[in-house]
């Protein structure tokens, strides 16, 4: 295990390197109530990117109303998930791809872990190509320039915000998370006043109806695009809470703080998005400059600032948990290099789709939903796991093969495997030329093929979600009885 941190003030704690890793945190550590995981989820979510999500469901070919039921079930469930999750953390107070290692394995659950890794590094890669191009579209605009240097110096700044933030770890984070919220939530607010005269109500009611198969194609795009894309860190950051935290607390706190935010943007942005197909098409391209269109002058540097620090904040969140990731992988390094390695990943990946890329929205849609299939899958297993468990996590045995846990646990590792194939099978990606591959099963099962009614409600998702967590529940729950008579 890292060694723990020595006790230090809080303002040195913040600016000092955490130390602790994959480890077990230490009772005198723990500290702090379920009512500060607000700061954290709130931050990471309060993002303008929300806006950008009504033109995303929009996008499926269905009516405001739709798209509103669409974004409030997918958003505050999905985001349920980090909750009930985040009561491992608690419960063991180690990270959530620690955690898992009492379903999977030791070894085993480097399965997870790798696609855990995956996902992080590709949300913060994608987080920081937003800020990018969106510092970059608004300093055109404003004359400042916004060609190739523009976007180099964009680039700079906000890498080194969140790759400092992620290798100084949890404190930083955070007293960060707390200042993006007041920033980004008073300047979320003005922008929504100076762009409310934009809305043409009777445009947005005149929307037409699609399909429930488009409906539900939206709500799972929602789910992998919010909560989805944050259970494989849910525990992160209740992990340092103590143990007699209230359960309860813990959830409400985790779902309300992520969720708030994204529910009110999106429906705005379901507004802003109705009322002008030109501005939908702009999203596809660049989905946070195309929102400065809008907005008169002298609010573009306060937008460019809300924009950013917005998406840092998730960034931030990502780059953190994806270094934990990378050492459950089984990196024999400190946390604090992780996450530098997550950094250069991330910066190699920015300047590549930046300065090389072609259009964002396809590519950016693919990676949600096959990234959110084996992620789906992962979370129904670690939802059953977590619903059997009626005692504390061995500590000791999260990190020993020989434990009560295992080396490889192969019903989960098999269910998720065999969980993501199917659900892969039964979802489409064509506006990503590299995953055509996917929807195979969508003929086979009857659902009318790849151009059928089917085809983009993206059923795998929830397959594997409810795949895993059935499977898990009816064969796993016998095995953690044995673990915890060990105890």
């Amino acid at each position: 295990m890292a060694d723990q941190l020595e006790v230090r003030g809080p303002e040195s704690r913040a600016l000092a390197v955490e130390s602790n890793g994959l480890n077990v945190i230490a009772d005198d550590e723990r500290k702090g109530r379920p009512s500060q995981l607000f700061w954290p989820w709130f931050g990471a979510n309060v993002s303008v990117l929300g806006l950008s999500y009504g033109a995303f469901a929009l996008g499926f070919g269905i009516s405001f109303w739709q798209a509103l039921v669409a974004g409030l079930v997918g958003i505050v469930f999905s985001f349920l998930l980090c909750g009930l999750i985040s009561l491992a953390g608690k419960r063991g107070s180690a990270p959530t791809m620690a955690l898992s290692r009492a379903a999977f394995g030791v070894r085993g659950n480097k399965l997870p872990s790798l696609v855990s890794w995956l996902l992080t590094v590709g949300w913060e890669t994608v987080l920081t190509i937003l800020a990018t191009l969106a510092t970059a579209t608004v300093f055109e605009r404003l004359g400042w320039g916004g060609g190739a240097l523009t976007k180099v110096i964009a680039l700079i700044v906000v890498c080194v915000l969140i790759v400092a933030c992620g290798v100084l770890g949890f404190d930083l984070i955070m007293r960060a998370q707390a200042v993006i919220t007041i920033v980004t939530g008073v300047l979320t607010v003005v922008y929504v006043i100076l762009v409310a005269d934009r809305i043409s109500w009777s445009t947005v009611s005149e929307l037409p109806s699609g399909s429930s198969q488009q409906v539900i194609g939206a709500l799972v795009f929602l789910m992998t695009g919010f909560g989805l894309g944050w259970v494989n860190l849910a525990a992160d950051y209740s992990r340092y809470l103590p143990r007699r935290s209230s359960g309860p607390a813990v959830v409400g706190w985790t779902t309300f703080g992520a969720s708030v935010a994204p529910v009110i943007l999106f429906g705005f942005g379901l507004l802003l998005a109705g009322s002008s197909t030109d501005l939908s098409s702009a999203i596809a391209a660049d989905p946070i400059g195309a929102l400065a269109e809008a907005l008169p002058t002298w609010f573009l540097v306060p937008f460019v600032i809300v924009a950013v620090l917005g998406l840092v904040g998730g960034a931030v969140l990502d780059i953190y948990s994806s270094g934990l990731a990378l050492l459950s992988i089984g990196l024999p390094a400190p946390r604090y290099v992780a996450a530098f390695i997550d950094g250069v990943v991330m910066i190699a990946g920015t300047v590549y789709v930046v300065f090389y890329g072609d259009e964002f929205l396809g590519e950016f849609q693919g990676f949600l939903i096959t990234l959110g299939v084996p992620v789906a899958a992962w979370c129904g297993i670690m939802l059953a796991d977590i619903a059997t468990r009626r005692r504390d996590y061995a500590d000791a045995d999260l990190y020993d093969p020989r434990g009560r846990y295992g080396d490889v646990r192969w019903l989960p590792v098999v269910t998720m495997i065999v969980a993501t194939g199917i659900g892969w099978g039964l979802v489409t990606n064509t506006l990503a030329s590299w995953l055509t591959w996917q929807g195979y099963l969508l003929e086979p099962f009857g659902l009318g093929g790849k151009e059928g009614a089917w085809a983009y409600a993206n059923l795998g998702v929830l397959f594997a979600l409810v795949a895993g967590f059935v499977v898990q529940l009816a064969g796993g729950t016998s095995a953690v009885r044995k673990q915890e008579r060990v105890m």
